[in-house]
This record gives C-alpha cells, sequence and structure tokens, in this order.
C-alpha cells in the first residue's frame, strides 16, 4: 500500500468515527453552548493533544500493554469510568440546585472560560478512555505500509485524524454558538446539563462493565 493510499483510506476511518456522537462532541457541544467559547477551544485542543498521545504511544509499541496486560487496562478502565460519573455527577447535581446557586455552582460544574481548564478535561477525557488506545493498536498499524518509517508514518495517519478532529469541533462549536443566548437560559442550561450528564454518566457505566 502506498503511503497516499494509506492516508486516505485512514482519513475515510477516522472521517466516520469523528462524526459518530459520542463523548468529545457531548462535551464540546455542552462547554460551547454555555458560552463558554474559550474553554470550548481548550477540550478541543486537550482531545487532539491526547489523540496525538495515543497515536505516538501506539507508533512506539507502547499501547500493546493495554492489550496484552488486563491489568494494565482495568487499571485505566476503571480509572476512566471513575472521572467520568464524577464529571456526570457534577453536572446532574447543580440542576437540582436551581437558581440558588446562581453564576457560582455554573463556574463550579462547567469550569473557568480559560483554555488551560479546557485542555486539561480534554486531555484527561481522551487518555482515560483505554477505548482509544485499543483502536489505535487495533487499526493504526494497518495502514502502515511495509518499508514506511513506523513512527514517523504512525504520527503522520494520527495527524489526520486530528485535522479531521478539529474541523468538526469547529462545526460543532460554531453550531452551539449559534444557539448561545437561547441554550444559556436557566431552564435552557439545566436541560442541557441533564442530558449532557447523563450521556457523560452512561459512557462511564457502559466503559466500567464493557469487556
Amino acid at each position: 500500500m502506498a503511503s497516499s493510499t494509506a492516508l486516505w483510506s485512514f482519513a475515510l476511518v477516522v472521517g466516520l468515527l469523528t462524526l459518530t456522537p459520542g463523548l468529545d462532541t457531548a462535551l464540546i457541544l455542552r462547554t460551547a453552548a454555555l458560552g463558554r467559547r474559550t474553554r470550548a477551544w481548550g477540550v478541543v485542543l486537550g482531545i487532539q493533544t491526547g489523540t496525538l498521545i495515543w497515536g505516538a504511544l501506539t507508533s512506539l509499541g507502547v499501547t500493546a500493554l493495554l492489550t496484552a496486560s488486563h491489568l494494565a487496562y482495568e487499571v485505566l478502565r476503571w480509572a476512566g469510568a471513575a472521572y467520568l460519573l464524577w464529571m456526570a455527577g457534577r453536572m446532574l447535581a447543580s440542576t437540582f440546585r436551581g437558581d440558588r446557586a446562581g453564576s457560582g455552582a455554573e463556574v463550579e460544574v462547567g469550569g473557568a472560560d480559560t483554555l488551560a481548564g479546557g485542555w486539561r478535561q480534554g486531555t484527561l477525557t481522551n487518555l482515560l478512555n483505554p477505548k482509544v488506545g485499543v483502536f489505535y493498536v487495533a487499526v493504526l498499524p494497518q495502514f502502515i505500509p511495509a518499508g514506511a518509517p513506523h513512527f514517523t508514518m504512525g504520527l503522520a495517519l494520527t495527524s489526520v485524524h486530528v485535522v479531521l478532529g478539529m474541523i468538526w469541533s469547529t462545526v460543532l462549536i460554531a453550531s452551539a454558538s449559534a444557539l448561545g443566548t437561547w441554550l444559556r437560559g436557566a431552564r435552557a442550561r439545566r436541560i442541557l446539563d441533564r442530558v449532557t450528564g447523563t450521556v457523560i454518566g452512561a459512557f462511564a457505566v457502559r466503559l466500567a462493565v464493557s469487556d
């Protein structure tokens, strides 16, 4: 397989994966819908940082430990599930405090509108999801042509995933911002947090019970 063919083929696979609604989509949409555009871009950069790290580790063969070591996978799986449950719990709890908590609770749940805060949240969300690592271990090597530099080609393929993720995230943030005025109303914000918290909680449970 030629390098150009590998890049286009991988772009098709991860492009479909990127468009599939999931945890990253829910987190980006919620953050942007609450008017925290700076934090939303931080979340996007954090998610893509995690993707680059997974791609680099896979290219080096390190993430093969997740498939070879049951203990390593279990530790990461439970850590990821606990983190997602904590995040979902905070979102859901805030919706029952109502207006009594005011803007302080909103900042507590969503975090301050800073790039660094969003980056930490996005990076942790991505790196604590072992299924991302397992996906890269299973898929990435299949698109590296025989004889190509393993690490360099692996990073090139991962960069394709990152670029597609950035493009789709731009669409998500723009869409959420367009509805921002309505979504930042008290009632709409409670609905948004309950839906997002439920989605993230469901991902946490699914991660915890998956084999």
